[in-house]
C-alpha cells in the first residue's frame, strides 16, 4: 500500500473518530439525562417511602401515648376518690403523693403528644413537598422518556453503522501503524497532522528544517517533534495557478 494510500485511510479514520466521539458524547448525554431524572425520581420514591413509614411509627406512638393519657386520667380520678375515703393524716398523705406523681407523669405524656404533633406536621408538609416533586419529575418523564428512548436508539444504531465503517478503515492500515495511532490519540485526542510550510497544523510549532526537508523529499510518515502526532508532508496549493506547491 502506497504512502499517499495510507494517508488518506488514516486521515479518513480520523475524521471518523471525532465524529464518532461526538455522537458517543451526544448519546450519554442524552443517556445521563434520562438517567438523572430516572435517579431523581427513585430517591423522591424513596424519601417518601421512608417519611411514610416514619409519619405511620410516629401515629402509632401518639396513639400509645394517648392511650397512657387516658389510662392515667382514669387513675387520676380514682386516686381522687380514694383521698376522698381517706380516715387519717397518713392515708390522706399518700393519696395525695399518689395523685401528684400521676399528675406529673400525665403532663410528661401530654408534652411527648405535642413533641410528636409537631414533628407529624412537619412530616406532613415535608412529604406534601416530596410528593409534589415527584409528581412534577413523573410529569416531565412522562413527557420526554420515550422520545428520548427513541433519540437514544437511534443513536446507538448511527454509532453501531460508524463502528462497522471504522472497522474497515482500521483493515486497510498497516497494524503497527494503527497501534501508534490510538497510543497518540489515546494521550492527543487527535493521532495525525499535516505540514505543509514548515510549521505542524495540530500544535502550530515551526519543525525543524531538516525534518521538513525529508518530509518534502521523502513521502514518508514522520512525528512532529512538538505534540508527537504522526506527520506527513501535504503541498501547498498556489493561489494563482491553482497547482500544488513543490519544492
Amino acid at each position: 500500500m502506497t504512502i499517499q494510500a495510507q494517508i488518506d485511510n488514516l486521515e479518513n479514520l480520523a475524521a471518523l473518530d471525532v465524529e464518532l466521539k461526538e455522537l458517543r458524547d451526544a448519546v450519554n448525554q442524552e443517556r445521563q439525562g434520562l438517567d438523572a431524572k430516572r435517579s431523581t425520581l427513585a430517591s423522591l420514591e424513596e424519601r417518601l417511602a421512608r417519611s411514610l413509614k416514619n409519619s405511620g411509627d410516629m401515629d402509632k406512638m401518639r396513639g400509645d401515648l394517648m392511650g397512657e393519657v387516658r389510662q392515667m386520667s382514669i387513675q387520676v380520678e380514682r386516686s381522687r376518690e380514694k383521698l376522698s375515703r381517706c380516715r387519717t393524716e397518713r392515708e390522706a398523705n399518700a393519696a395525695q403523693r399518689e395523685i401528684e406523681e400521676l399528675r406529673k407523669l400525665y403532663r410528661d405524656r401530654e408534652i411527648e403528644v405535642e413533641k410528636l404533633d409537631g414533628f407529624l406536621e412537619q412530616a406532613r408538609t415535608d412529604m406534601a413537598q416530596i410528593t409534589n416533586e415527584r409528581d412534577a419529575i413523573v410529569l416531565d418523564l412522562s413527557a420526554v422518556e420515550s422520545e428520548t428512548v427513541g433519540r437514544l436508539a437511534q443513536g446507538e444504531a448511527v454509532v453501531s453503522e460508524k463502528e462497522a465503517v471504522r472497522k474497515g478503515l482500521v483493515a486497510n492500515v498497516p497494524p503497527a501503524l494503527y497501534r501508534r495511532y490510538e497510543l497518540i490519540r489515546g494521550r492527543r485526542g487527535t493521532a495525525i497532522t499535516s505540514t505543509t510550510d514548515g510549521t505542524c497544523s495540530a500544535c502550530h510549532m515551526r519543525l525543524p528544517p531538516m525534518l521538513f526537508q525529508e518530509l518534502t523529499r521523502e513521502n514518508k510518515f514522520e512525528q512532529c517533534p512538538s505534540c508527537n502526532r504522526i506527520l506527513y508532508y501535504r503541498p501547498g496549493v498556489s493561489a494563482s495557478s491553482g497547482q500544488s506547491d513543490t519544492p
